[in-house]
């Protein structure tokens, strides 16, 4: 009999349907990915209420009918690197100036990450924001 060996890996990725239930299903899978890797406390806490805020903008604001979005995390020393891409490119996100019923996510993906932007794909766009594993996770 055969045995195989795993080699841990420091790339996550997964393809979830743009819905509220796939929202939820991707931060609930980054939330174990992030435990497997050994991210624990404040900065476990900080990329998974990023990846929520993301997976949901995704969800909402980036969904195509039959498209699906994908989320993407990648671990480094310092830092975790969390990406969601959708299929509307043409709706970019913006921190709203002056958040009403909502609009608060972005200014949180902001005061969690050390920096976060919007990245062009051939189909739609790439969301990404990079966490801070270490003790220097900033608060807001």
């Amino acid at each position: 009999m055969k045995s195989e060996t795993t080699t841990p890996t420091s790339e996550f990725t997964l393809r979830l349907s743009a819905t509220r239930r796939g929202a939820r299903l991707a931060r609930l899978l980054a939330v174990q990915q992030l435990h497997d890797w050994g991210v624990t406390g404040s900065a476990a806490d900080a990329a998974e209420l990023v990846v929520a805020e993301l997976a949901s903008n995704a969800a909402l604001h980036g969904r195509v009918q039959g498209r699906d979005f994908e989320v993407r995390m990648e671990r480094a020393d310092d830092h975790v690197r969390i990406e969601l891409s959708d299929a509307r490119g043409e709706r970019r996100p913006l921190p709203a100036r002056k958040p009403d019923e909502g609009g608060y996510g972005l200014l949180l993906v902001a005061a969690l990450a050390t920096a976060w932007g919007v990245k062009e794909r051939c189909v739609g766009k790439t969301v990404w924001a990079t966490v801070p594993t270490g003790a220097s996770v900033r608060s807001g």
